[in-house]
């Protein structure tokens, strides 16, 4: 009997976890990609490569909600049995209450594997894979972000201004701002031109105009009747360096070994150009994101306890009014401040 008990207030819990988790990760998806636009907007990717970036975003914004979530789903199941008068059920089955907490306390245990998990693996190797999507991907909305008398500079080195632009992709009075190494510049100024692709490459086709090309020593100029300008060679002004947040877990531990080896001073930088994408990362940074992914998800265990503690009812009738509210006061204010506040690391800086 005691086990179907449990079984049922576990299932309760993780129905109305799914349902929540579904929920509030779905509504701050919607909002991230409405922000994540300007991808399309200003850096003229394809809508695609849109919708499989923020696509991949969806692990992480769902590892962010499961402590909050989780919180709210064994308050709320909690409580629905408390005003249902269901708890007597488990008192009357020779259920004490602290075994109930026990339980509580190793059910969590699940959704803790379950962020570790997140953490650990998925969301850095999503993040990865979407940075990867973003720095490998053509500006294939690039023709489309091209209007009349406006500069255009959505790639990286490179600017466009086109007197007029008709529907058909025709062009004219083109001025072309290419940056190139050491300083050096290729303007390029066309009568006409027209944008074509080939081979899924974009190009420009430039009729009756000249190139000049300028460096610290000499200017030199070369007229043309016809030109083809190849836009795949430019990429996206979107940061494509891998974040910190991307990088694997066991990349990290890594960089934090090769660094005890050589100093122990947390502002240290790697310079082993051995350990790939460990280079400008401090010790302190490395620590704090593994501080993250492995510690933070442990006050799951905490605030089941917080959320279990209502069932505890206090014995003084001035307490019990306010019970509820405390606990869950106290639940929230423990998440908002591991999501919003820096926590302090200079303890764990130091072990490194």
């Amino acid at each position: 009997m005691d086990k179907l008990i449990f079984r049922k207030f576990s299932l309760d819990i993780v129905n109305f976890f799914i349902i929540s988790s579904f929920s509030v990760t779905f509504i701050v998806w919607i909002i991230q990609a409405v922000n994540f636009l300007d991808l399309v907007s200003d850096d003229g990717h394809s809508l695609s490569i849109y919708f499989y970036y923020v696509t991949l975003n969806l692990p992480k914004i769902f590892s962010k909600t499961i402590i909050f979530v989780f919180f709210i789903s064994i308050f709320y199941v909690i409580n629905k049995y408390s005003n249902s008068n269901e708890l007597i059920v488990f008192w009357n089955n020779g259920i004490k209450k602290i075994q109930l907490i026990n339980f509580i306390l190793r059910f969590s245990v699940l959704f803790l594997i379950l962020q570790l998990g997140l953490n650990l693996f998925i969301v850095p190797h999503t993040q990865n894979l979407g940075r990867v999507l973003i720095k490998e991907s053509n500006i294939d909305f690039l023709p489309k972000l091209i209007s009349e008398k406006k500069f255009i500079n959505v790639v990286k080195n490179l600017t466009i201004f086109v007197e007029e632009y008709s529907e058909n992709g025709d062009l004219k009075k083109i001025y072309i701002n290419e940056k190139l190494k050491n300083n050096n510049s290729k303007i390029i100024i066309s009568e006409s031109g027209k944008i074509f692709k080939k081979n899924n490459k974009y190009f420009l086709r430039l009729y009756d105009g000249g190139i000049t090309n300028i460096n610290k020593d000499n200017t030199f100029t070369i007229n043309f009747s016809e030109t083809d300008y190849d836009l795949s060679n430019f990429s996206t002004k979107t940061v494509t360096r891998s974040k910190i947040q991307e990088l694997n877990t066991l990349q990290l531990f890594e960089c934090l070994r090769n660094i005890s080896k050589d100093n122990f001073d947390k502002n240290i930088r790697i310079n082993d150009s051995e350990i790939e994408n460990c280079n400008t990362r401090t010790v302190k940074s490395i620590v704090e994101e593994l501080y993250k992914r492995i510690v933070l998800p442990l006050y799951t265990l905490i605030i089941s306890l917080i959320s279990a503690s209502l069932i505890i009812e206090p014995k003084k009738n001035f307490f019990l009014k306010s019970h509820k509210l405390n606990i869950f006061l106290t639940g929230t204010s423990i998440i908002t401040s591991l999501l919003l506040i820096s926590p302090i690391l200079t303890i764990f800086s130091t072990i490194f």
